[in-house]
């Protein structure tokens, strides 16, 4: 069960249905270390889409647009959409697609592929699960070692890794 504030929302009421991502008051950032480590690159994507499902068999995907990447410095941004990163001509979309999923209480559990410039890495995640007045809010972070999807640009070895991936916000029924 998980608490929606009002009470609490049945496990079966969750997997029984589809829910979709509120791009409204939701959020993905990322985390880069750069400088050796000393310091951190944030930055976030603006435009995306996801649902999950967790019937009889779990559906979890999230597209993002690469071009929407955003880090509050514009031509730090162009760098990223380019080859050396996200090779956003060649590849527009990012995607996280589940092979599994699996819910105990609020946290929910799930393994799947994440695609990127071209690439394609197996990735795990934990995200946590509220419900509140018949959405829910999910929590959601992981890392990947973006060296794995070919971004391996990194003078004098000043990019580090991992990167840490986040997800917050608000799940709606889809329908």
């Amino acid at each position: 069960m998980v608490n929606d504030g009002e009470g609490t929302v049945q496990a079966a009421t969750i997997a029984g249905t589809r829910w979709r991502i509120d791009p409204d008051r939701s959020r993905i950032e990322f985390q880069v270390p750069h400088f050796y480590g000393l310091i951190t690159v944030k930055g976030h994507f603006e435009t995306y889409e996801g649902f999950l499902a967790l019937g009889s068999r779990p559906a979890i995907e999230l597209t993002i647009d690469a071009a929407s990447l955003d880090t509050g410095n514009k031509k730090r941004d162009v760098h990223l959409r380019s080859e050396d990163f996200f090779d956003v001509p060649a590849h527009p979309r990012v995607r996280f697609v589940a092979d599994s999923g699996s819910l105990d209480g609020q946290r929910l559990r799930v393994a799947g592929r994440l695609e990127a410039a071209g690439a394609s890495v197996p990735l795990a995640l934990d995200a946590t699960l509220h419900g509140l007045d018949g959405e829910l809010e999910v929590l959601a972070s992981t890392t990947v070692d973006h060296r794995q999807l070919g971004m391996t640009w990194s003078p004098l070895g000043m990019v580090r890794t991992p990167s840490k991936l986040t997800v917050t916000g608000r799940l709606v029924p889809d329908g």
